[in-house]
């Protein structure tokens, strides 16, 4: 097949699940063709079979906004002609979807097919402005496929916006051959974060509100007086500067280290021992499922697809949205129960292996895109 792939190539969830899906249909021998206004930044080396497309915006005087919708449209147009594509897959609804919509209906090649990928706040925060709704259900209801990366997600779109249309779930997916326990026993990286053999907590995200970061910040300081450890917060965004600032008020300077934005995550969560996810909204949570297949057990909220990823009391533990006590008192229950680390973090990384692996995920949408093509 030749595949026309389109996301938002910065740091976030539906840009690194899109890439990776590129990168592994062209190992199936598919044709990918990304389009995007940069390069997505798991792109990182040459693959035979994929192709990057860079949508450039104008910078004409009259337009006070850049036109990218317009743009990507155009784009499309273009890569979907002269490349003879398939069909155009679109991950997060605004306005790639749109976009997507509007180049099927001026492209030469009538055959042209569309899928949306639908992951989160597109649907439950973006695409619920007024201003947006119409547009994000009139997109959903003209693909010819729609899929959600969980069960939550597609219920809240059916909901939200109504939509009569089939909605596939396939969750999002980890490589367990690149996301596993790699050997610490001279790991540099944990001897300096951990030089007395503190046990090490981590977060990841991009630091907005709904990542609810400083509850992560709270359950640290309440673990800390118990037991010996360090926080890495990994990424950046708005929340970070009110998260050093809560840091400092706890005196917890010394304790906690803003890496900031990592690629290289394997080490850290090899190093790390917990992972926290006290989010407000979470769609699936693909760096919950990143830490489990490096054997992480998980202290996550109990909200929008987390339940479906972490199951309680077996790879992890699920409390309620701000309940920084009882996320404390699980964590402390796993870094103090040897033997019960050890079966939940084989159990996390089990569930991985088990469920979310790309060879178990990449065909569903394969044939997700044999189902389009055949309508």
């Amino acid at each position: 097949m030749k595949i026309g792939i389109t996301c938002y190539p910065t740091y976030g969830g539906s840009g690194v699940i899109a890439t990776e899906l590129g990168k592994e249909l062209a190992l199936r021998g598919h044709e990918v063709h990304f389009i995007s206004y940069a390069l997505p930044f798991r792109l990182t080396k040459y693959i035979e079979n994929i192709f990057f497309h860079e949508v450039e915006t104008s910078t004409y005087p009259l337009f006070e906004f850049p036109l990218y919708s317009l743009a990507l449209a155009s784009k499309m147009i273009e890569v979907a002609e002269f490349e003879n594509l398939d069909l155009l897959h679109v991950h997060y609804a605004i306005p790639h979807a749109t976009s997507a919509y509007l180049a099927k209906q001026i492209v030469k090649n009538k055959k042209l097919k569309i899928t949306t990928t639908l992951h989160g706040t597109d649907i439950t925060l973006v695409g619920l402005e007024p201003s947006f709704l119409p547009l994000v259900k009139f997109s959903i209801e003209q693909s010819d496929g729609i899929t959600a990366v969980s069960r939550f997600l597609k219920e809240k779109t059916l909901t939200n916006y109504s939509i009569e249309k089939e909605i596939s779930v396939i969750p999002n997916f980890v490589d367990t051959d690149v996301f596993k326990k790699v050997s610490i026993n001279d790991c540099a990286f944990k001897k300096h974060i951990a030089p007395k053999g503190e046990k090490i907590l981590v977060h990841t995200s991009n630091f907005r509100p709904v990542k609810r970061v400083t509850d992560a910040i709270r359950v640290f300081d309440i673990v800390q007086k118990e037991v010996p450890s360090k926080l890495l917060l990994v990424g950046d965004g708005p929340d970070r500067s009110e998260c050093e600032r809560l840091t400092r008020e706890l005196n917890l300077t010394d304790s906690v280290k803003f890496l900031g934005k990592q690629e290289a995550l394997v080490e850290i969560l090899s190093s790390s021992d917990v992972f926290l996810i006290p989010s407000q909204s979470e769609s699936f949570g693909l760096a919950a499922l990143e830490a489990m297949a490096c054997g992480l057990p998980v202290v996550s909220s109990s909200v929008g697809g987390l339940p479906e990823l972490v199951k309680h009391n077996e790879c992890g533990f699920i409390a309620e949205i701000g309940d920084v006590e009882r996320m404390a008192k699980y964590t402390l229950d796993l870094l103090t129960n040897e033997k019960k680390y050890e079966i939940f973090s084989q159990n996390a990384r089990n569930r991985t292996l088990n469920n979310f692996d790309k060879s178990i995920v990449v065909p569903m949408y394969e044939q997700h895109y044999k189902n389009i093509l055949e309508q």
